[in-house]
């Protein structure tokens, strides 16, 4: 019986290399399509396919079944801006010192994602493809950090961290069509469903990049009575408006997807989902009635409540459907996956000397032409908030009061963290520091030589204006 399930795998392993190399070779000859759908402020348990009973959510659980999905999956920033500065880049925030939020207005005009750093738009632009951003951008407000400046042939959003979804917004932070203010908005959920709707139809016969960066869920909490019709056994107020801006960006992904279907572009889009750090629960977080369970902690920590995330790649014939994938992942792998897709080398254009890469392509992984964990180790680091997992291990420091800068520099500084083994403890329950000490030890050093690889913040804690982003 075991020669003939290693006959088996064997088999299984040589068909999906076999695919692996024609999906290559296909992204070589006709570059990928790329939509990349990003949420804000979601709760990890908000969806139906992680449990949700109050809040259907239809078009995402179809989205993800219909591609692979990771049920370890993280971002590098347990708020915005980091993780949006790590998904544009491909590395870690932190090593050019993007580590905390940038808040809109004078005061923080001069931070933003450094220029130092190239972006997915402006490797993708290069290649000849259309690219645009609709929604929010998080990464500064200046001219020179403006999505137009950084890659993206057109952009209609938000520079800042939150938005009102019903009107244009105050003078510092102005919804904006390309540079320009909007007169005026119905409801900003659908207006990003219906602008990438229409980018995909206008842009079927050429290769496109679509960044639709919903600003739903995070606060404020505003929902046209239409989307609140839907759901009146929710008696909280703030869960039923939750459930209704879930809903409408829930249909607006929905058409995005229905758009790509009816271009007939299903075989020629990678289209990749996530949420971009877990629901705020903790006082002090733009609470929002989301919730993370069965995972302990909240957006602004290091628990896996404010790390782990919903995340999954569609690539009709080419990535596997329905395919759920245990190996752990971060969103810095999504540039060298869409890299991979598009069929183009990282260097083109760079150089040879330019910075590498912390995200890993994770299209041999998802093919199954590589049985190896993308990444044996990853990190995190907020201030004095503080992670790291190797393999099923997690040690983790955070906490829930105001951020302040990080001091941790030596073992004793992280002689209190915790430890546990997320194999059997997905909800961080069970502190193992005190009975495997070595363990601890092991993975203290492996994170404070990570630290010592790492820039100072850019800038100070609190997004420029106390505003909790």
């Amino acid at each position: 019986m075991q020669n003939i399930r290693r006959v088996a795998a064997g088999l299984a392993a040589g068909l999906a290399l076999v695919g692996a190399l024609r999906l290559t070779g296909d992204a070589q000859s006709k570059p990928a399509n790329i939509v990349l759908i990003v949420t804000d402020d979601m709760g990890y348990a908000d969806i139906g396919l992680h449990g949700s009973r109050d809040i259907p959510t239809p078009n995402i659980d179809a989205l993800m079944k219909s591609g692979t999905r990771f049920t370890d999956a993280y971002v590098t920033g347990p708020y915005c801006s980091p993780t949006r500065a790590g998904l544009m880049t491909g590395r870690y925030p932190q090593r050019f010192g993007h580590e905390f939020n940038v808040g809109p207005g004078p005061k923080m005009a001069e931070f933003g994602l450094p220029l130092t750093e190239k972006t997915l738009a402006d490797r993708l632009k290069a290649a000849g493809y259309k690219t645009a951003l609709f929604g929010k951008w998080h990464l500064g407000s200046a001219e020179q950090f403006h999505p137009q400046s950084r890659g993206f042939d057109e952009f209609f959003g938000f520079l800042g961290g939150q938005h009102s979804y019903q009107d244009v917004g105050p003078e510092n932070d102005r919804l904006l069509e390309g540079r320009k203010p909007v007169a005026s908005v119905t409801y900003l959920t659908d207006e990003l469903g219906d602008r990438a709707v229409d980018f995909i139809r206008r842009n079927r016969t050429s290769p496109f990049f679509l960044y639709l960066a919903f600003n739903a869920v995070h606060t404020p909490m505003e929902a046209p009575q239409k989307y609140l019709a839907r759901f009146p056994k929710i008696e909280n107020p703030q869960r039923r408006a939750y459930a209704a801006m879930l809903s409408a960006m829930d249909d607006a992904i929905g058409r995005t997807i229905e758009a790509i279907r009816a271009a007939g572009l299903d075989e020629n889009t990678l289209v990749v989902f996530f949420n971009d750090n877990g629901g705020p629960t903790m006082a002090g977080t733009t609470i929002n009635a989301s919730s993370n369970a069965p995972l302990r902690g909240s957006k602004r920590q290091t628990w896996e409540g404010g790390i782990r995330v919903p995340f999954a790649m569609r690539w009709t014939g080419r990535i596997p459907q329905g395919r759920i994938e245990h190996r752990p992942i971060i969103q810095l792998d999504v540039l060298p996956t869409v890299l991979a897709a598009a069929g183009l080398e990282r260097a083109a254009g760079e150089s040879p000397n330019a910075a590498p890469l912390d995200g890993v392509n994770l299209l041999p992984f998802v093919t199954g032409s590589s049985l190896a964990r993308p990444h044996e180790v990853l990190y995190w680091r907020l201030g004095d908030h503080m992670a790291i997992r190797q393999g099923d291990w997690k040690l983790v420091k955070t906490q829930d009061g105001a951020l302040r800068e990080g001091t941790f520099d030596t073992i004793e500084s992280l002689a209190d963290a915790q430890l546990f083994n997320l194999a059997n403890d997905i909800s961080e329950s069970k502190n193992l520091a005190a009975t495997e000490p070595a363990k601890v030890r092991e993975l203290a050093e492996a994170w404070l030589l990570w630290n010592k690889q790492l820039a100072k913040p850019g800038w100070p804690p609190g997004g420029g204006g106390g505003v909790p982003h």
